[in-house]
């Protein structure tokens, strides 16, 4: 059987950067990835997405900076962001979080930059296998001459490994299965994070823009809120390159348009719809919605058939649920989208799967997992806490109020500058401080009781 120091199941960017921090620190790192085509990618490769982006801050947490990727990758610069709701809108120039980041963020091509980092992994020593798909793992955490987990592959292959990093994005394939085998019957990862429950979908195109569209918008990120019905449930557009901009919305699975009260007033929703629309229908209205006065959609706003997974369209699963915890002591970590790093309310989490694959892959190599839980939370802990206490807070929201938090910002930021975070700017007026204190509420009730939705001491070894 083959024996290698570190496993990793998955090749997107928290697979790959666990297998960069091994290798570089000696360890023989290996990931197996099923690869999926797409038509923007030469080879097969991770079931990913192009995302929507990086903020200032996040290049922090990534810890990667910009500078060090190749031509292409990067696409655009950013400068704000813009929420719109159904009647008021708000923009930001800052996120208001220090930052040693020039711009606001930046926009970049997701094939591209898997691309890279498979390169740059595989320059550290790591292997990278593309077209395995992992069947199965049987694990002995108290294996001592023999290796800890072995792997099963679909073409029967066993590979034995003392450490395991698992990987695989937010529909957790492989994930849910390994933890299930350190967790009592009746609260099995495999219900518990099952994807219709624990994930959204999301949906996007690539169009083309007219160039007088694309010049007014190639430096921001616009998100819809309150459009369309669901928990964190919205529309964007980010731009690309070439006059290209990804529009893309993420909604619950499953959701029964029946069930939504005030289905008349969302934008997007039409009276004649019987369910909830799909998403290509969704963009056509937001399209139709925002430009269709001026253009026609399908002539000016055509699809680029060349980008994407197909078609110039891919569909993809985001986490919509608090993160997880590892069983360390049984060799394993958990990474990225697997342990709901991404999020639907800040649509993706590149950032934070990169620093996560990066610490497990690290304590991989130094043979001791169990300061991994600890780690990543203070790496990325306060980012999550921020995540989880806002998607808490608008879990209830409306149109209508939407469109009052979106007039509270507006007037708060006129007043005290370009910067939500900060609380002179979130105090300012009766309104702000009202948003202010529910939102430190809500934080210090989920530092206190926890984020964190499968904890460490729930395994069983």
């Amino acid at each position: 059987m083959e024996r290698v120091d570190v496993a990793i199941v998955g090749g997107g960017p928290a697979g790959m950067a666990a297998a960069h921090a091994a290798a570089s620190d000696g360890a023989e790192a290996l990931v197996l990835e099923k690869g999926v085509p797409r038509a923007d990618r030469e080879t097969l490769g991770p079931d990913s997405t192009d995302a929507a982006g990086i903020l200032d801050y996040w290049v922090e947490i990534m810890d990667i900076h910009p500078d060090e990727f190749p031509d292409g990758v990067l696409v655009q610069h950013l400068d704000r962001a813009e929420f719109i709701g159904p009647t008021e809108s708000c923009t930001l120039t800052s996120t208001g979080i220090d930052s040693d980041y020039e711009h606001f963020g930046y926009t970049f091509n997701r094939a591209r930059f898997d691309d890279w980092l498979r390169e740059r992994a595989e320059a550290a020593g790591a292997e990278y296998r593309v077209g395995v798909r992992v069947r199965g793992v049987d694990s002995d955490p108290a294996a001592s001459d023999e290796p800890r987990h072995t792997i099963h592959t679909a073409d029967g292959d066993d590979i034995g490994a003392d450490f395991l990093v698992l990987a695989d994005g937010p529909q957790r394939t492989v994930t849910n299965a390994v933890l299930d085998d350190y967790l009592p019957d009746e609260t099995a990862a495999s219900e518990r994070l099952a994807a219709p429950t624990a994930n959204h979908i999301a949906y996007q195109e690539y169009r083309r823009f007219p160039e007088e569209v694309f010049a007014e918008l190639n430096t921001a990120i616009k998100f819809w809120w309150g459009h369309m019905p669901g928990h964190t449930a919205y529309p964007w557009v980010f731009p690309n390159d070439n006059n290209v901009c990804r529009v893309g919305l993420t909604m619950p699975i499953g959701l029964d348009l029946d069930a939504i009260d005030d289905r008349e007033e969302y934008p997007l929703i039409h009276p004649d719809d019987e369910s909830i629309p799909d998403g290509a229908t969704y963009i056509r209205r937001l399209l139709e919605r925002v430009w269709g006065d001026e253009y026609d959609i399908e002539t000016d706003f055509p699809l680029v058939e060349d980008r994407g997974k197909r078609g110039g369209t891919e569909t993809y699963s985001i986490s919509s649920t608090r993160p997880i915890e590892s069983p360390v002591d049984a060799g394993i970590a958990v990474a990225g989208g697997a342990m709901g790093t991404t999020s639907a309310f800040h649509e993706g989490g590149d950032h934070v799967a990169v620093r996560t694959g990066a610490i497990a892959g690290e304590l991989a190599a130094a043979g001791d997992l169990s300061a991994y839980n600890d780690r990543w939370q203070d790496a990325i802990g306060d980012e999550l806490l921020r995540n989880v206490t806002f998607a808490d807070l608008c879990r209830e929201y409306g149109p209508d109020d939407w469109d009052r938090t979106f007039a509270t910002v507006r007037e708060m930021l006129t007043a005290k500058g370009p910067t939500l975070f900060t609380p002179s700017a979130l105090k300012s007026g009766f309104a702000g401080a009202k948003v202010y204190y529910r939102y430190k509420k809500r934080k210090r009730q989920f530092k206190r009781d926890g984020y964190v939705q499968l904890t460490a001491d729930e395994y069983v070894y």
